[in-house]
């Protein structure tokens, strides 16, 4: 187990590192307001079946750097400081998998595009909004949300956001799980959480839709059945993704990894390593 900051393009990128490259390595991109370390047992558990497991804090969440300037969270920035915080750990190109969830995975699918990875996992993902009235009223909602988190903090924020329908179905997780995830969403600070959003938020980043048949690598797309809305979103991706397949997990809601930990690893560790023998 080793917890360790990486410094690329200018800023500080939380890692935590896990296992031996025996089989092949996987790369954790968390949600918004997560981090590294909220992936909890996933990383133990993936590991444990030989994979190197590389999970990053993404910038303005946990122990990596959070910039004043918006900008520098935006997606071309996401992918150049993923692929060099690689190169510092000596991950080679069509080495790894690349996992992401909710924001994560559109940042995944977006740094995936660079070539880089030899497979791809998407959890509750989207490749963005396709209408620009739909973008702009994102924009405009998500920078109202940002202002809000830093005129009222990190805790009233966070209070709000685990009351959004979208997380309704993890009030069946035990309280201890709930309160632990609670706790590393505060960890985060609100001047991370705020510019994430302007710089990397569905309402900014680049549609796209149009370049999904360009990604000519497997694809696994994982939704929670509960989730009808990303289940729709994926149905849709994975008629447009050339190698892609798709797993709709019973009884799971967004955060299928909280869930249903146990099928999600299933699911991770039997797709990562067909592509890593």
């Amino acid at each position: 187990m080793v917890s360790t900051l990486i410094q690329v393009n200018g800023v500080q990128l939380g890692v935590e590192l896990r296992g031996e490259a025996t089989k092949g390595c996987l790369v954790l991109l968390h949600g918004f307001t997560g981090s590294a370390v909220a992936w909890g047992s996933h990383l133990d558990s993936l590991a444990a079946s030989g994979m190197r497991i590389v999970a990053f804090d993404l910038l303005g969440h946990g122990q990596s750097a959070a910039p004043s300037d918006p900008q520098r969270y935006a997606m071309e920035h996401c992918q150049a400081d993923i692929l060099a915080a690689l190169h510092e750990l000596g991950v080679c190109e069509g080495e790894a998998t690349l996992l992401g969830y909710s924001m994560g995975g559109r940042i995944a699918l977006y740094t995936a595009l660079s070539g880089f990875f030899r497979a791809l996992i998407l959890e509750s993902a989207s490749p963005g909004l396709a209408s620009p009235v739909e973008r702009e009223q994102r924009r405009a909602s998500d920078e109202a949300l940002a202002a809000s988190i830093e005129r009222e903090g990190i805790a009233w924020f966070v209070d709000q956001w685990e009351k959004l329908p979208l997380f309704a179905s993890q009030q069946s997780l035990p309280v201890t799980h709930r309160e632990a995830l609670h706790t590393q969403r505060l960890h985060n600070r609100a001047i991370g959480l705020a510019n994430s959003l302007r710089g990397v938020g569905i309402g900014v980043q680049p549609a796209l839709h149009a370049r999904l048949p360009t990604v000519d690598i497997p694809v696994l797309l994982i939704t929670g059945e509960l989730d009808q809305k990303f289940c729709a979103i994926a149905r849709q991706m994975a008629q447009q993704l050339p190698q892609s397949q798709l797993h709709i997990v019973p009884g799971a809601g967004h955060a299928v990894h909280l869930e249903r930990p146990r099928e999600f690893d299933d699911l991770v560790r039997d797709f990562s390593l067909r592509r890593n023998i």
